[in-house]
């Protein structure tokens, strides 16, 4: 749920991103008004609206790889190679990005659940707020929840935060320490395809087996793999992008729309394809931009810009889905009519990510990178020296 950088911007992966999110969001209005219960079920067959509503944990590692390929790209560009991270600045950049939305979320649900909101009330005997709190800056909110069950749809979205930021925390050490490519890459190759292992593993817990470190992380180091590899063969023939392109299509939607079939085929090996097809996806997406004949297609600059809006977007979603869900209730609405009620809560959730982006986010970032990045002063007899971040 991470933006690139400025001079980094992929139309084709934002569209991709976009489309993620809107999965996410029709995900936690599925499981409160589901689609096939709708009028929409007399038009469209039953499996196509389910599959509408339940893809948003396939989403979510949607995301993973591309969080990895956008970390591992910028910091490619920004130092040229991985064992030349300076770690102060990737932690300054992840800290200023992540920690001010994180903050105020964490800060708002904790008064909400003080208040006795419903929805936002954590009521398990086993869990409470101060432990919530502590698992959610902490970074294993996703371990909380395995072992003490499901928190409120606003403490759950943290989930996924937690593995990407545990991951982060140790990546730049890692490359730092293995200093050689031939060590880094088998390491990360290892962590990628241990995926469908380390998923069927922890079948006993369904929660944790759901929101665990090791198959999100594998995800992740598929999308750094992926930059890595696009940074060592940045202008493959214009057929291996095309064969690119249709492989990650064909896989993506042979997931998203009948992925109980590779279940069967696969069993927890569908992740896997599910990875792999999104990192062709953003490898033939960047092979596009680079030759510079990338035409963004008409129409679809409202699902690039959910994409640009992901980060907001997904923390703050469950604040509209709950509201929207709420007055579907009191209203005492038809469920015939429940997909009536989406084309409320998406354009809601849209603007409130693009008001968390302009009154939190940005500001805050720009706030922090401009002290967090600053350069120590040169001690010596020169004047002293700032170098201001870039």
């Amino acid at each position: 749920m991470i933006h690139p950088d400025a001079s980094a911007r992929n139309p084709g992966i934002d569209l991709l991103r976009g489309l993620a999110i809107v999965l996410v969001v029709f995900n936690h209005l599925g499981l409160r008004i589901p689609l096939k219960t709708t009028a929409l079920a007399d038009v469209l067959p039953a499996w196509l609206l389910s599959r509408l509503n339940y893809n948003g944990y396939e989403a979510v590692f949607v995301f993973f790889v591309i969080s990895g390929f956008l970390i591992a790209g910028n910091a490619l560009r920004r130092w040229g190679s991985l064992d030349r991270i300076d770690v102060r600045a990737f932690y300054a950049r992840r800290f200023a990005r992540i920690v001010p939305c994180l903050l105020v979320l964490v800060a708002v649900l904790s008064v909400l659940h003080m208040a006795g909101v419903h929805d936002y009330t954590i009521i398990h005997a086993n869990q409470s707020l101060p432990r919530a709190i502590f698992a959610a800056l902490g970074l294993h909110l996703n371990w909380y929840e395995g072992q003490t069950g499901y928190l409120p749809g606003n403490w759950d979205v943290l989930w996924s935060l937690s593995i990407e930021e545990v991951f982060y925390l140790g990546f730049p050490l890692v490359c730092l320490l293995t200093q050689r490519r031939w060590v880094l890459l088998p390491l990360l190759m290892i962590l990628a395809l241990s995926m469908p292992w380390t998923h069927a593993a922890l079948r006993g817990n369904e929660i944790w087996q759901e929101k665990a470190y090791l198959p999100g992380m594998s995800a992740i180091a598929i999308g750094v793999l992926g930059a890595v590899l696009a940074s060592h063969w940045p202008a493959p023939p214009r057929r291996t992008g095309i064969l690119l392109g249709w492989l990650g299509a064909i896989g993506l939607a042979a997931v998203m729309l009948d992925g109980s079939a590779l279940w069967h085929l696969l069993h927890d090996g569908y992740l896997l394809v599910l990875a792999l097809s999104t990192l062709c996806l953003l490898l033939a997406s960047q092979q596009r931009q680079l030759r510079g004949n990338w035409r963004p297609v008409r129409g679809w600059g409202w699902l690039r810009s959910w994409g640009r809006l992901s980060y907001e977007i997904y923390l703050s979603h469950m604040f509209v889905v709950f509201a929207v869900v709420r007055l579907y209730r009191w209203t005492g609405s038809e469920p015939r009519w429940g997909f009536l009620w989406y084309l409320m809560a998406l354009p809601l959730c849209w603007l409130l990510g693009m008001a968390v982006e302009r009154w939190l986010s940005l500001p805050c970032e720009r706030w922090l990178r401009a002290r967090l990045l600053r350069a120590p002063a040169v001690v010596g007899p020169r004047l002293p020296v700032r170098i201001a971040a870039d």
